[in-house]
């Protein structure tokens, strides 16, 4: 039996791996919605969750941190971000850089010294989890930030000022594009020192139809910074992970070119036969599980069925496939169980 690392690098470099690994992130808002209703399902799934033990969390003194309601955080680039729901990322409510006079005078982070919402001691925390994932036989995965470019510029400047900078071929905007990569390399330099086995650059890059910009303005203003990092990573033998929500198939190509290794797409926005068509065995597919329709909404049959054509359609013996779930308030109790049941399921579909 491989360990849960290799096994993961196995399925990542196409390497005929044992079982497809899946990675359930349970979001605060929903522990907090559901409480132990959720432990009960949880502690039914031991393949899913071996470390799971009931009584893990006080639901009634959590702390939030910066995803608490009511509660407005600033971040380290000077972002106020609010939240309407306790556990849910929020949305930035002002924009520092909305008004470019305010450029000149701007103090970019030091990345070197925490990244975005952590304290100082970040980098050592971050090496102390690290060497336990390294320690515990499991695959040792860092991140950048959730919105590391295309959305920082977002927060920055605001939605509509950045869609201008596009459209207009803003001067200003190639600077603030630099500052940002370079901030970016410096966090990715500190893993690589650290030493991991997936560096994944999060960003979300499309909308339920398209990019949210044309591809080809995300090849003028975006993809070079992409392909600066990703270089960074390949010199040091290190995969690359690239996560966007939305529909990304216009740029697939682009990141496959530019050195992503593992690709984290959302299944239905994009397509299945469509993710089967184009990246199938060019790239290891993090399929995205669908949280809008079937899964929050559908019926057991549904959900079981969807986990099942996924499987037959984008998994293969040689590796190549693995799933990412993400579980909110919207998706009912017993959803939630039929959905990890059929994860259990299929699992080693290929296999048996």
């Amino acid at each position: 039996m491989l360990t849960e690392r290799e096994n993961y690098l196995r399925n990542a470099t196409f390497g005929n791996p044992q079982w497809i690994p899946i990675q359930i992130c349970i979001s605060d808002a929903a522990w907090d919605c559901l409480r132990y209703e959720l432990e009960d399902i949880v502690a039914r799934h031991p393949i899913l969750f071996p470390d799971f033990q009931k009584g893990w969390r006080d639901y009634e003194q959590y702390d939030f941190g910066g995803n608490t309601k009511g509660k407005p955080f600033t971040d380290s680039w000077g972002c106020i971000w609010e939240t309407a729901i306790n556990g849910i990322v929020g949305v930035v409510t002002n924009a520092p850089l909305s008004d470019w006079k305010n450029y000149q005078g701007y103090k970019f982070p030091n990345a070197h010294a925490h990244t975005d919402s952590a304290s100082k001691d970040y980098w050592d925390l971050e090496k102390v989890r690290m060497d336990e994932l390294r320690i515990q036989d499991k695959p040792v995965i860092a991140h950048t930030q959730h919105g590391f470019l295309l959305m920082r510029l977002e927060y920055l400047r605001g939605f509509e000022n950045l869609m201008i900078d596009i459209a207009t071929g803003e001067p200003k905007l190639e600077a603030l594009i630099d500052k940002i990569v370079e901030y970016n390399m410096a966090v990715v330099d500190n893993y690589l020192n650290i030493g991991i086995d997936v560096m994944t650059l999060a960003e979300d890059l499309g909308t339920q139809n398209s990019t949210l910009i044309s591809p080809g303005d995300l090849r003028k203003w975006i993809m070079p910074g992409y392909r600066k990092l990703i270089r960074k990573c390949k010199a040091k033998k290190t995969l690359t992970a690239f996560h966007s929500d939305g529909k990304i198939l216009d740029i697939i190509d682009d990141l496959i070119g530019a050195g992503v290794d593992i690709i984290n797409p959302q299944d239905l926005c994009n397509g299945i036969e469509n993710l089967e068509r184009y990246v199938k065995g060019r790239a290891c597919i993090q399929l995205d599980v669908d949280r809008q329709k079937i899964i929050p909404f559908g019926t057991k049959k549904e959900i079981c069925e969807l986990i099942e054509e996924e499987v037959k359609r984008l998994g293969d013996p040689t590796g190549g496939f693995e799933f990412i779930v993400g579980i909110y308030p919207s998706v009912p109790p017993e959803n939630i169980d039929a959905l990890f049941e059929a994860l259990e399921k299929y699992r080693t579909y290929w296999w048996k």
